[in-house]
């Protein structure tokens, strides 16, 4: 937890979200602050200095004008500001080795109507080192500090659990996240019918089959997760056993909840700027409403 939460900023409303979220994450975990900004792209290597000059001082505006605003909503928590001319995804990947968490709004000035993520938030989640959180431009009940009534959800870290191949990292981020904040957790784990429920045979799975089947499934989540029941003990903890896409029972689940929490597989043959989201992860940040984390793990 001495890592520092580190959050992107370009000025855009997406950003400025996200550096509120950040630092208020930043305060329960009792670290610093990152602020980064970094230029945008530039048409070509010939920039004439006033221009490059110009862009440097809007950076520098922007950063002091973020920093003096959550100066005055976190008190407690020390802003650090930094900018670079580096790519923005590139610089963000670079300060993510030193950061506890990642935060970035969904999309930034580069954006348009109807874009769910853009490409720097793209990049970063599939590549940072650290967990990632995608914030987006209304980001709900933690990210701007109240809390709707509970019937809605917003008290709630959802979270997707296979019992079948467990993936402590996430399990972990969810957990803590769920008990830091004194939020239920919901887990969510989406099952298929096996591949012997339809065949030449039997052209009709039963009621009695399906029930008999989602049982078993039930009791092997309860199994799994009994280590981190165990583990963090005060994390009211609600479980959801789902005939569904795991892509649409997350996307169902986690309607008006504070996070939603999702994991994404490292994989060290890959060079760092692509990494590995996976069908299910991008589908989620494609079309959830609420802040997402996306946790590495290299299972």
């Amino acid at each position: 937890m001495s890592h520092p939460v580190l959050a992107g900023v370009d000025g855009s409303e997406h950003s400025l979200a996200a550096a509120g979220w950040a630092a208020r994450e930043a305060a329960s975990r009792g670290v610093p602050l990152r602020l980064l900004h970094a230029s945008p792209p530039l048409p070509g290597p010939a920039v004439p200095a006033p221009a490059a000059d110009r862009l440097h001082q809007l950076g520098e505006r922007t950063l002091q004008r973020a920093a003096a605003d959550l100066g005055d909503r976190c008190p407690d928590v020390e802003v650090l500001c930094e900018q670079t001319d580096d790519d923005p995804a590139v610089a963000l990947l670079a300060a993510a080795r030193d950061a506890g968490l990642l935060v970035v709004g969904t999309r930034g000035t580069g954006g348009f109507d109807g874009l769910a993520v853009g490409r720097v938030a793209l990049r970063v989640a599939a590549a940072a080192p650290c967990p990632v959180v995608l914030v987006p431009e209304q980001p709900g009940a933690f990210g701007e500090g109240e809390r709707p009534p509970a019937a809605q959800g917003a008290d709630q870290v959802v979270t997707g659990f296979d019992a079948h191949h467990p993936v402590g990292e996430v399990a972990d981020f969810a957990f803590s996240a769920a008990g830091a904040r004194g939020a239920g957790l919901r887990v969510v784990q989406a099952w298929a019918l096996p591949a012997e429920a339809v065949s030449a045979q039997t052209l009709v799975v039963t009621e009695e089959d399906r029930a008999t089947w989602e049982d078993q499934e039930v009791l092997r989540l309860s199994d799994a997760l009994r280590p981190w029941r165990q583990k963090y003990p005060h994390v009211a903890v609600h479980t959801d056993v789902l005939l569904l896409h795991p892509a649409e029972a997350l996307l169902n689940a986690s309607q008006g909840a504070a996070l939603l929490v999702v994991g994404r597989r490292t994989d060290p043959r890959a060079r760092a700027a692509e990494g590995r989201l996976g069908p299910i992860t991008h589908a989620v940040l494609d079309h959830a409403r609420c802040p997402v984390a996306v946790v590495p793990h290299a299972g």
